[in-house]
């Protein structure tokens, strides 16, 4: 039997982060939400940037396609994409009239200016490892552009959906990092990483005037204190852990969403420090675990979906299927094979960042001391975990939903900027490049999962399980469908006065 020891702090932490909001008019409509400051202030508005204030590029840029929630394209600024025979070509016909937040006219020179962007190695940009594939971008006329690639690649369209590659205005560079002029449905009125910011309504929003007159920000580090501003009526959204969820169950004043994403925790190991260089080590210490047991205490019978550390969700047409039942005596075996008869000694970061990364890591520490691994705990601080700890330790990681090619290009890849656990095999990368050089979709499945079925037998990263988003909202909230937040559309949300 597991124990799971959960943190709680008093509401009084959540009052004393200055939940101190402006005083807005009477007849405005202001969604109040929380930015988790994971970057410590660092913050950017840029939306390439590894630091990017993702709560807030949602929401005042666009993408040239959007995803749908079945794993298709659908039109955002662009409305038609076509490749040349060999798929190292694409023409874009773009949305005409359609405006920057300051006015000017958004054109073929702005794409080609964001996307030849990417490849700037002074941005550092983790997006380059995925789209570093273009060369360049020609204007064919204001709306109409056409995209070079260096390699082909029948699945381009899925990689522009990604949600970092917002559009900005040409030259916008040095400065949109403060300045934040996009597309979107929202502005940016002011803007404090550590403090408040304000989005205002985009009234000339190319998609129909938003609902709301603002949006509110407000910095809380805690994922706890979140929740307890959430219940003291300070704020209007929020995402939960289950075990948060029973505080609002059945209460009118909040409305709770459950809904299946391709999000997940995991643990990221170092595999180029120390024991862990050994393959035999990071396998055992991904098959001691029990990932049923492990997924049923933390996100609940018909809350997630198994996994066999393998980042690609269930829907996605290129995923592999791996079987991974725990394995106390293999993980003892593969031990004592590099050296490790007595077990080994781990130590593992974690914090209260997010909701449930605490509990996961309590979980996963207590299931692999059955097999001699013994984890110590180092619990740090949720302010600047990304920037300090993550990448840097073994640690808890936590991602979003992305298509296949862009998971094993992007987390995995050799020297890929986001490569978290440092992982580095040619013959896997070798996979990739030949995935995406073939216009034969059967092939590029085939490549695709042997790319997955070798992370399994020698990767680094530990993920048991895909869970559903969990978010409440209060009940004066409408126009959220009960989908992951990259689908929202955001300019259709509207709130009760």
């Amino acid at each position: 039997m597991i124990n799971i020891s959960f943190h709680k702090c008093s509401c009084a932490l959540a009052l004393s982060l200055a939940l101190v909001a402006p005083s807005f008019a009477l007849a405005e409509k202001v969604l109040r939400r929380a930015n988790d400051l994971s970057y410590g202030g660092s913050e950017s508005l840029d939306p390439l940037s590894p630091s990017r204030f993702y709560e807030v590029t949602d929401l005042i840029y666009n993408r040239l396609i959007r995803p749908t929630a079945d794993g298709g394209t659908a039109p955002e600024l662009a409305l038609t994409w076509v490749p040349n025979e060999t798929a190292m070509e694409w023409t874009l016909t773009l949305r005409s009239g359609v405006r920057f937040h300051d006015g000017s006219d958004f054109e073929a020179a702005d794409v080609k200016y964001s996307l030849e962007r990417i490849n700037d190695p002074a941005l550092e940009s983790p997006v380059a490892s995925v789209l570093g594939i273009i060369s360049s971008v020609d204007v064919i006329d204001p709306l109409t552009v056409k995209i070079n690639l260096s390699a082909p690649h029948a699945g381009l369209p899925l990689l522009l959906y990604d949600y970092r590659v917002r559009m900005i205005p040409n030259g916008s560079g040095d400065m949109i990092a403060s300045s934040g002029i996009g597309t979107g449905p929202f502005m940016l009125e002011s803007f404090d990483a550590e403090s408040m910011t304000q989005l205002v309504a985009n009234p000339n929003y190319w998609d129909g005037a938003p609902k709301l007159d603002r949006i509110s920000f407000t910095a809380i580090a805690d994922q706890e204190a979140r929740n307890q501003a959430m219940l003291a009526g300070q704020l209007d959204l929020n995402s939960l852990s289950r075990d948060q969820e029973p505080f609002y169950k059945d209460n009118p004043a909040f409305t709770l969403q459950n809904f299946p994403v391709g999000d997940w925790f995991g643990i990221a190991f170092l595999s180029d420090e120390g024991a862990l260089t050994d393959p035999r080590v990071r396998k055992a210490l991904r098959i001691a675990v029990d990932r049923q047991e492990m997924m049923n205490l933390l996100a609940g019978a018909g809350n997630a979906e198994l996994t066999c550390d393998n980042p690609v969700k269930k829907s996605d047409p290129f995923r592999a299927d791996i079987s991974c039942p725990q394995d106390i005596t293999g993980a003892k075996a593969l031990l004592a094979e590099a050296g490790y008869p007595d077990g080994i000694d781990i130590e593992l970061y974690t914090s209260d960042l997010e909701p449930g990364m605490l509990q996961f890591s309590e979980v996963y520490q207590q299931q692999v001391a059955k097999a001699g691994i013994r984890i110590d705990l180092k619990v740090a601080p949720a302010d600047g975990y990304w920037d300090n700890v993550w990448f840097y330790k073994n640690a808890m990681t936590s991602w979003g939903e992305r298509p296949a090619d862009q998971w094993l290009n992007e987390v995995y890849r050799t020297g890929a900027d986001w490569n978290e656990s440092h992982y580095a095999n040619p013959a896997f990368d070798a996979l990739l490049d030949e995935a995406r050089s073939t216009l034969d979709q059967a092939r590029a499945r085939d490549l695709y999962v042997k790319a997955q079925e070798m992370l399994f037998e020698e990767g680094s990263t530990f993920i048991p399980y895909q869970e559903n988003g969990r978010r409440v909202m209060s009940s004066k909230v409408t126009g959220i469908a009960p989908v992951g937040e990259d689908f929202i559309d955001w300019h259709l949300v509207d709130m009760a006065k």
